[in-house]
């Protein structure tokens, strides 16, 4: 495939791919909004129900994610039998992980509330969240493996419509189911998971029509239910590293989050302020990425790996392009945060100033080294992959970070420099299991890779 072929196919999966993520980020934002006027106990109660729900929907859309690279050879290689089984597969693993947590939740919801909250006053309500929202991951396994059959084919603006229509109907479904209306009381906080609940719904639905009237998707289970076990079985073996990558991440996130905790209360509320902006400013790093492992597929399936290496590469010189005009962005973002964020404490505007450098520099080798490790995954790297990062954050990041903070006392911009100092560790080995990959890969690995 010619080099601007390959560009243009990429940038035409990629945008609605970042599109949904920030679309995902901004139901957040606005179920907070509508919350916030029930008060601080509701805000927190929803705060630590939704963190349970959405570790649960992270793995579940890292399955996803690992489906989706099995689907995108399928569709590369033509073989309709090979689509059904991967989806089939990919629908059953994600499903039954999601019918296991949501088990785990019935039986454990209230030692679980226990272990993540002390204050008494909150227990009720993060209950009453939780009842309803807990369902979210059983219709949330649908929706992300048919959005992941919709972007092996190429057709990510399906999954796009599906966000556009799912987020008004949730904003004012919610509202109503929140605060009432004709009479009807309203339900608080339980209405927003109720409203989010009735809007994914929707969003399923409207999926599976567009599955049913797609010419493209022809997936009849019995006719493949041969060899599903077997399929099941290596499907498992792909995606599971990919799963667990994703939650040994989250996790670790988590616990950076905690030792900056330990911080004085400016630098937390600092570190606090950036954060949502660096998750919403890399989606499109991270959208490229997700394009270029689906391109990648494609072309092992269709064993047209002539400008494999060739291709790679443009991946990650256009990465790095997308990641320099993200740092970019965040050196114009600090030179205005005092103007987003008004009234605050002149020691936290001066630990904004201290850590800027930091964050401004940090998309920039965060975004190499996540079209690197999606490359990876798409040459089925994908054990290799959760080794690195593994290795990166949780052998050597986090204990130094540790160390700065609980046993030198180190000042905010040491202690922030860790994330950056990560993705460096990182940088290096990615880029050498990378290039050894792509010249050891052939027609023979190729097809190990199309065990159906």
């Amino acid at each position: 495939m010619p080099a601007q072929s390959y560009v243009r196919k990429n940038i035409s999966i990629a945008w609605p791919l970042a599109l949904n993520a920030l679309l995902m980020q901004s139901m957040l934002m606005i179920d907070t909004f509508l919350v916030s006027p029930l008060g601080e106990v509701s805000l927190a109660a929803m705060g630590i129900a939704s963190t349970i729900v959405a570790f649960i929907i992270g793995i579940q859309m890292a399955l996803a994610n690992g489906t989706q690279l099995v689907l995108s050879r399928a569709v590369g290689s033509g073989v309709e039998a090979s689509l059904a089984k991967g989806f089939w597969s990919g629908m059953i693993i994600n499903f039954s992980v999601a019918a296991l947590f949501l088990t785990l939740l019935q039986f454990f919801d209230h030692q679980l509330i226990e272990a993540l909250t002390n204050d008494t006053s909150l227990y009720k309500e993060i209950n009453d969240y939780l009842s309803v929202s807990q369902y979210l991951v059983l219709f949330n396994a649908i929706t992300q493996v048919i959005i992941a059959l919709f972007n092996s084919l190429g057709r990510t603006k399906i999954p796009f419509k599906g966000y556009l229509i799912e987020m008004p109907i949730n904003a004012f479904t919610s509202y109503f189911l929140i605060y009432g209306f004709a009479g009807f009381e309203g339900i608080g906080v339980k209405g927003a998971a109720t409203g989010t609940l009735i809007a994914i719904t929707i969003r399923m639905a409207y999926l599976l029509m567009c599955m049913h009237f797609s010419n493209e998707v022809n997936l009849p289970f019995k006719k493949h239910l041969d060899g599903i076990r077997h399929s099941i079985k290596n499907h498992f073996v792909e995606i599971f590293p990919v799963a667990a990558n994703v939650t040994i991440l989250s996790i670790g996130a988590t616990v950076y989050q905690l030792l900056y905790s330990q911080l004085n209360i400016n630098a937390y509320v600092a570190i606090t302020l950036v954060m949502p902006w660096l998750r919403s400013g890399t989606q499109f790093i991270t959208a490229w990425a997700h394009s270029s492992a689906i391109s990648i597929s494609q072309a092992i399936g269709s064993n047209k790996m002539d400008d494999l290496a060739k291709n790679v590469d443009t991946s990650i010189d256009i990465a790095v392009c997308i990641s320099i005009l993200c740092a970019v962005f965040f050196g114009i973002l600090s030179l205005f945060i005092a103007n987003i964020y008004p009234h605050l404490d002149p020691a936290t505007y001066i630990a904004l100033a201290t850590i800027a450098p930091l964050y401004i520099f940090l998309p920039i080798v965060r975004g190499y080294n996540t079209v690197h490790g999606h490359v990876l995954r798409a040459l089925g790297k994908t054990t290799a992959v959760f080794k690195i990062n593994f290795t990166g954050q949780w052998v050597i990041s986090i204990p130094l970070c540790a160390l700065i903070i609980m046993v030198f006392d180190g000042s905010i911009f040491w202690a922030f420099a860790i994330q950056p100092f990560e993705e460096i560790v990182k940088a290096l080995p990615f880029r050498h299991l990378a290039r050894k990959s792509l010249k050891e890969f052939n027609a023979d690995k190729a097809k190990k890779l199309m065990y159906d």
